[in-house]
């Protein structure tokens, strides 16, 4: 229909439309009207079945919230590890974690001035290390345990005792030398 139309329309009608109010407790009247007519079982009835829903659908709704937030926050908070893939990675994990404490504790009590710079650098190295196995963390929890990933993250490990046990070595070579120097300017 066209807007001139509907214009024509309500100006035909507009004489005829019903714009007085109702007098005071016109509401009151209907409604006690229409109690005395319609039947006082059946309303109680609805308003039984009414009052019934109300406190299942609020069940429901808390119901639904939990769930929706027990489901939605789990898998952002996770980041896997080796411990997080199998029992046995779990097992490797914990070996390498422990002999790379062990080793650190050896080169803490190996410390002295002259190896300084060598123990410096070597941790440095370490700490280089375990930044790229955050990552490599973050890559496997989004991988969904790739096994590529899961080998680059042993190979950290492997690498971090290697620069442990070749620092130590190095250590030792030191010690050697000042050894033998200390024996030469003792025997001249």
């Amino acid at each position: 229909m066209n807007t001139d139309n509907i214009d024509k329309l309500f100006g035909n009608l507009k004489d005829s439309f019903d714009i007085e109010e109702p007098n005071s407790g016109h509401n009151k009247r209907f409604l006690d009207k229409l109690n005395s007519q319609s039947n006082p079982v059946v309303t109680s009835k609805v308003s039984k079945q009414v009052q019934l829903w109300k406190p299942l659908v609020g069940i429901a709704a808390t119901l639904l919230l939990v769930m929706t937030l027990v489901l939605v926050k789990k898998p952002q908070n996770e980041v896997r590890d080796l411990a997080n893939v199998s029992p046995e990675m779990e097992k490797t994990q914990s070996f390498f974690t422990s002999t790379i404490s062990v080793e650190l504790k050896k080169l803490e009590s190996e410390s002295n001035p002259e190896t300084k710079i060598i123990i410096n650098d070597a941790l440095i190295q370490i700490k280089k290390l375990e930044v790229s196995y955050e990552n490599l963390k973050v890559d496997l929890t989004k991988s969904g345990d790739d096994n590529r990933v899961i080998f680059a993250m042993i190979k950290n490990f492997q690498n971090r005792i290697d620069i442990l046990q070749n620092t130590l070595k190095h250590i030792e070579n030191i010690k050697q030398l000042n050894n033998i120097s200390n024996e030469n300017n003792s025997n001249i």
